[in-house]
């Protein structure tokens, strides 16, 4: 399609001394006439109309750019249809030579060069500290690590980074209820499960208790101290003792309160949630190089904050700073609070500037949900006016929510989320139940993990970014219909097709500039379907990339498994006298297959 599209630019261009008009190219639907169409002449006809020396009619336009196209291409044949739409007609001789050099050097037919040499660093997953990863952490780190992995297929050096909140007022909630429920003991057990539990109690007795409310909020502030020290801090000296904000918060008030005791149990979480999101990030297969602590982050934020409030970027109101987004077509939001700690959205200001510092990079992109989208406009506007550059190179692409059937919209202060650990163990419990010895290990095989972690990356990355999805874990296990195990199961297939084969094309036969022998009348109706298949895949790359869209790979990977199909079912290719040519194209379709499927983050198992 991008060759066609190239060459009816620059024959317009000829012709018609037009540059400027954009050419589309679409596949013709299965069943109909044509292989590839193109409506170019009824735009240009609109576009010449003011010109008297050029055809005015569509049909005419359409005949003048059919004889000079099949004049540069006699391989393919033009056809006119209707009013003038231009239907290119591909001989099956195209369709093997181009299969033939794909397999002679596959990496060098898909390589991508749209970000060679930049440095791009991707945010996302975000997970805060003193919560537990629910679904919605799930998905956005499959789709951070995949569009990450499209980035650095087109020669981009990636980072992949992690921002989470280790201080706010989450953190002065789930430490409220945890030392108020073990008041009377000298040593605390910490795990995930009950730092969630107990974020949920601490928000409830934010929400209805006023001295709860009044504990948490001098909580938060000490928070902020204790982060600001470090771990190694000693709290039980004299001079060690914080300077607290309220006497509430002193050594000598509330036992359960004290300095050294907060600062014990705070590091001791922190500890317990970063250990427990790389566990977790290590079983999805997604590795982190750079964890931002928002604590990390909050002082340069406030210093960016106050340098921007001198200079009129920020105002002062009601004691608080905030950015008055009104007259940029946006809205008020405060970036410094009325007891003078960061918000938020002074942190994200911290996290670009530090994230700047750190990599000098070429673009930022920050992965998030639906519900930020004019949070960060906002936040991204005062940037600008501080900073235009940091700003422009900064891309913020946000996805919808996951929804399990008959759920809810799930909530981490209400206690109702999903999570992340458990859609993975019922999908593995799943994979376990359905093998066929029943009395086999309910432990997975290695095998076994890849097409759950796969089924459940499929199932995410087959939508587009930005709606909301349902996950079905028994959909997503279907081995058919649309799905990670039924494209896993097509490549196992291609791969026992391959191992039948007495010529099997390794990599050195493929780079060899061996002819095809296949003449016209050989080539069957689904042997020319998957070639031209698989010859579409790099102007696919081309549009996923250009759009960081893992959606049209997962979309083009499912159409060519049916594909494959057919071909699997009516073409003999073990014993066939053209047995070697054959394996040449069900090797294109495997690498095809692995190349694509990696991008996803899925691998092919050996046996299913």
């Amino acid at each position: 399609m991008e060759q066609i599209r190239e060459q009816l630019a620059q024959i317009i261009t000829k012709l018609f001394d037009i540059s400027d008009v954009e050419v589309e190219i679409s596949p013709v639907p299965e069943g109909q006439k044509g292989d590839y169409a193109s409506n170019i002449a009824l735009r240009l006809a609109g576009v010449l109309k003011s010109q008297p020396d050029a055809p005015h009619s569509p049909r005419d336009l359409a005949e003048a750019i059919k004889t000079e196209f099949e004049a540069q291409n006699p391989e393919i044949s033009v056809k006119i249809a209707g009013p003038g739409f231009l239907n290119f007609i591909l001989s099956d001789g195209y369709f093997v030579q181009k299969t033939a050099e794909i397999s002679r050097n596959f990496e060098k037919n898909i390589s991508r060069n749209e970000y060679l040499g930049q440095k791009v660093i991707c945010e996302f997953s975000d997970p805060n500290p003193f919560k537990v990863l629910h679904v919605g952490h799930l998905y956005t780190s499959m789709v951070g690590d995949s569009i990450a992995r499209m980035i650095e297929c087109a020669g981009g050096s990636v980072i992949r980074a992690n921002f989470g909140g280790d201080v706010g007022l989450h953190v002065a909630k789930t430490l409220y209820a945890l030392l108020s429920d073990n008041s009377a003991s000298e040593t605390i057990a910490i795990t995930p499960e009950n730092l969630a539990r107990y974020y949920v109690e601490g928000t409830r007795a934010y929400e209805d208790d006023e001295k709860a409310h009044q504990k948490i909020t001098e909580l938060n502030s000490l928070i902020y101290q204790i982060a600001d020290k470090g771990p190694d801090f000693d709290w039980t000296s004299p001079s060690g003792t914080a300077e607290s904000p309220t006497p509430n918060t002193s050594r000598n008030a509330d036992p359960e309160f004290t300095t050294d005791k907060v600062a014990s149990v705070y590091w001791q979480g922190r500890e317990v949630s970063y250990q427990y999101f790389e566990d977790f990030y290590g079983k999805i297969g997604v590795k982190f190089d750079k964890y931002y602590p928002e604590s990390t982050v909050a002082k340069r934020g406030l210093a960016e904050v106050k340098n921007g409030l001198e200079k009129g970027i920020y105002e002062k109101s009601a004691g608080a700073i905030v950015f008055s987004g009104e007259k940029y077509g946006l809205h008020t939001r405060v970036f410094v609070n009325r007891a003078g700690l960061p918000t938020y959205e002074a942190k994200d200001v911290g996290l670009l500037f530090t994230k700047w510092d750190d990599y000098h990079f070429d673009k930022s992109i920050v992965i998030t949900g639906n519900d930020i989208i004019e949070y960060m406009k906002v936040v991204l506007k005062s940037i600008e006016l501080m900073q235009p550059e940091l700003a422009k190179r900064t891309i913020h692409l946000t996805h919808g929510n996951v929804r399990l059937p008959g759920n809810e919209k799930m909530s981490s202060r209400k206690g109702n989320f999903i999570k992340a650990i458990d859609v993975l163990n019922e999908v593995e419990t799943l994979i376990s139940n359905a093998k066929k010895d029943p009395e086999s290990s309910k432990t997975l095989s290695p095998d076994e993990e890849s097409i759950a972690l796969g089924a459940i990356r499929y199932a995410f990355l087959k939508y587009r970014i930005g709606g909301n999805i349902e996950f079905d874990a028994k959909e997503s296990v279907s081995t058919t219909g649309n799905s990670g195990v039924y494209l896993q199961y097509s490549a196992v297939r291609a791969k026992k097709m391959l191992t039948k084969c007495k010529t099997i094309p390794s990599d050195s036969q493929s780079n060899t500039q061996t002819e095809p022998t296949t003449t016209l009348h050989d080539l069957a109706p689904e042997e020319r379907e998957l070639m031209k298949k698989l010859s579409e895949y790099h102007d696919i790359l081309t549009v996923a990339i250009h759009e960081l869209a893992p959606h049209k790979i997962a979309t083009y990977l499912y159409e060519s498994a049916q594909v494959f199909s057919r071909f699997y079912e009516n073409v003999k290719v073990a014993g066939n006298p053209r047995e070697a040519e054959l394996a040449k194209l069900v090797t294109v379709y495997l690498k095809t297959m692995e190349h694509g499927l990696s991008l996803l983050g899925i691998t092919i198992p050996d046996e299913m």
